[in-house]
């Protein structure tokens, strides 16, 4: 998921006995559809958990297009040209649940170009050479996916089926990343070295995709009763690091981590987390690319003013035609 720190909403339910109905049909693991009663916390924290999803699927485009017409072969072209395509349509699954809830898409955009509604940390970063573009499928795509086939089993149906989809097309772009990364990793010196280059670049970031550490993150625990949450970021972060490790070995490439071991007690590696310090300051807005990034969507957003207007115009007269028919 390309969610971060999502606070669940705790206000006080305005109807107890519906609030207490509304949890045993999550426990008992149903669905809980748009026209169903819900909480207002409950509705409040899906849409800014679907919203950042949303938003850092279109943000996501930004670091790969720029690599579209600087792919080394033409099916390396057509390959990223999908991928980027494939992240449009995720964007839009996602706004179209997240409107399901009462939010129009013209207002997440505007939260999102007026900072009040966020996106993934990991866009942030800068993709310098073309053996980025393999670790962002990889890394990024293999974190996201780790966070994303769980939310399969979410209790807000909208998003539980946006993300079936996802998941299978999100399968296809870790395995791209991984090719590109295969193929450097055996080709000469210096595309080995590029690719160990993008590892170290790419791997503290894609941890930090999972959240801090469950014990700072104070509302993880209503949002896992609530079921919008299906798992702890420390459980996620634990298997992206065993199922990660060996792949990189297999690459011949070395993980940038010194303490990382194999602990047979717990079955896992023991690793060093990332620098939360960095986190939190790429959050605020003062990573690396956070003005780029949101600079691109604002003058995205303002040049395809002219497209919505007509848009609107168009079913504006298409609705009075219809009407007048029926006259």
């Amino acid at each position: 998921m390309y969610a971060q720190l999502i606070k669940a909403d705790t206000t006080p339910s305005e109807n107890t006995a519906r609030a207490e109905d509304f949890q045993r049909r999550i426990d008992a693991g149903e669905k809980i559809e748009p026209k169903d009663w819900m909480p207002e916390g409950y509705r409040r924290t899906l849409i800014r958990q679907i919203g950042q999803h949303a938003h850092s699927e279109i943000v996501g485009q930004l670091p790969e297009g720029n690599w579209i017409s600087r792919a080394p072969t033409l099916e390396r072209k057509t390959i990223l040209l999908a991928k980027v395509q494939d992240e449009a349509g995720h964007g839009l699954y996602l706004y179209c649940a997240a409107e399901t809830l009462g939010i129009s898409r013209d207002e997440m955009t505007e939260m999102l170009l007026d900072e009040r509604m966020k996106y993934s940390s990991i866009f942030n970063y800068p993709t310098l050479t073309w053996a980025d573009m393999g670790a962002v499928g990889w890394l990024v795509d293999g974190a996201a996916i780790m966070n994303q086939v769980p939310l399969q089993r979410t209790s807000y149906g909208p998003y539980a089926r946006a993300m079936i989809r996802i998941c299978k097309e999100e399968s296809f772009h870790q395995r791209q990343g991984f090719d590109i990364m295969n193929r450097l990793a055996n080709g000469t010196e210096a595309q080995k070295t590029m690719a160990q280059n993008a590892l170290d670049r790419f791997w503290y970031p894609s941890l930090m995709m999972f959240g801090p550490s469950d014990s700072d993150s104070v509302h993880s625990e209503q949002n896992m009763a609530w079921k919008i949450k299906m798992n702890g970021n420390d459980e996620l972060r634990q298997k992206f690091v065993d199922l990660t490790v060996p792949q990189a070995e297999y690459l011949g490439l070395k993980v940038p981590d010194d303490t990382l071991c194999w602990n047979e007690d717990k079955g896992g590696y023991d690793f060093a987390g990332p620098d939360w310090g960095e986190f939190f300051d790429v959050i605020k807005g003062n990573g690396p690319c956070n003005r780029e990034r949101l600079e691109a969507r604002r003058k995205a957003w303002d040049e395809g003013a002219w497209v919505r207007d007509g848009l609107l115009a168009h079913a504006e007269k298409k609705a009075r035609r219809a009407a007048q028919e029926a006259a």
